[in-house]
């Protein structure tokens, strides 16, 4: 009995001891602070970035023609052409009827034998005329008489011959056609329709030309001249390039916007019409760039996490720019030789610990 009892006497001292290392080891652990996160550090890369002004537009045609009709109260007897047919200058778009019209011009010509033989027969009476003048056997009345007529049969014989060449234009004019190259847009002709005199028949996009009509700011427009290069991004992803033609020299006075006319390539799936965006590359600059993953969005505002001495970070808020692939261009907020947080950025908050592996 005595000695259980001076066994245990022995050894609750050691558990005591025991107990107040694993104590005093667990308030050394305490007091050690330990990182939050592993991050890859990167540091800001001054690079030379092209300069872009983003924009929106529409397709529109470069010029539209308008194919009307030159004659009046025919038929239209034939139509050649329908809309997105391709056609080049002089190919015959539609036929109107002509026998009414030939039977016009036969009439026309009759009417011009008849003028000139009546020219024929004052003519010999005015020379007749003029070899009696003075001899006293025909009367000065008379003889002014056949001069009068002579000059008044060629005015006829001019008349019957503009008479004639009119009809003969109208001859022509029965068959109508396509004043330039281009592509058909708009067919409003329709066979055995009776048109008034310019009623439209076609409407032809000339050279099959389309072009981007850009709406940009006055400041924007300041930026953008003639050659400038313009990519646009269609509805399927691809990209079409452009060459600013023109830049409108007034505003819209309600939206306060001018207009940019871009020159775009032959493409099948550009059509007027559509609404488009794109840019315009105005040049190069330096950019201060550091990757997109660096920069975190909270409230509207971006922030990236400086890496401190004694291994801590450090929320700074930046303003951005320009984007490019995985990369973002800093304006504001952070200096040149700084290091910061890249991978695992998202997930830190401000003063947070972190153990850091350089890229």
């Amino acid at each position: 009995m005595l000695a259980s009892l001076s066994h245990r006497w022995l050894v609750a001292p050691l558990v005591a001891a025991s107990l107040l290392a694993a104590c005093d080891k667990q308030d050394e652990n305490k007091g050690t602070p330990r990182p939050a996160l592993t991050v890859t550090a990167a540091s800001p890369v001054t690079e030379t970035w092209p300069v872009r002004i983003p924009a929106n537009g529409t397709i529109e045609a470069w010029q539209e023609a308008v194919v009307g009709s030159d004659v009046q109260g025919l038929r239209l007897a034939k139509v050649l052409a329908d809309t997105g047919d391709a056609v080049k200058a002089g190919q015959v778009l539609a036929v109107f009827d002509d026998e009414p019209v030939k039977i016009e011009v036969a009439q026309a010509k009759a009417a011009l034998a008849q003028a000139q033989a009546a020219a024929e027969q004052a003519l010999e009476n005015a020379e007749r005329a003029r070899s009696l003048r003075g001899s006293g056997a025909m009367s000065d009345q008379l003889i002014t008489q056949y001069l009068s007529a002579e000059q008044s049969a060629h005015a006829q014989v001019a008349a019957a011959k503009a008479t004639l060449a009119a009809q003969q234009l109208r001859l022509t004019r029965t068959r109508v056609l396509a004043p330039d190259d281009g592509v058909i847009s708009a067919r409003i002709a329709t066979v055995g329709a009776v048109f008034g005199l310019g009623g439209e028949l076609f409407r032809l996009i000339r050279q099959g030309r389309l072009e981007w009509r850009a709406e940009l700011t006055d400041a924007e427009l300041e930026h953008v001249h003639p050659g400038a290069k313009a990519l646009l991004t269609l509805a399927d992803g691809r990209s079409v390039e452009g060459s600013v033609r023109v830049v409108a020299p007034t505003l819209n006075t309600r939206t306060r916007t001018g207009l940019a006319y871009v020159d775009l390539p032959p493409d099948t799936l550009i059509r007027p019409g559509m609404f488009v965006r794109g840019e315009f590359d105005i040049g190069q600059r330096p950019a201060i760039t550091v990757p997109s993953q660096a920069v975190t969005m909270h409230e509207a505002f971006n922030y990236v996490f400086r890496l401190e001495p004694d291994g801590s970070v450090r929320q700074l808020k930046v303003t951005t720019g320009r984007r490019i692939g995985d990369r973002v261009e800093i304006l504001d907020g952070l200096a040149a030789d700084s290091r910061i947080a890249s991978a695992g950025a998202g997930f830190l908050n401000d003063g947070d610990l972190v153990r850091v592996i350089d890229e």
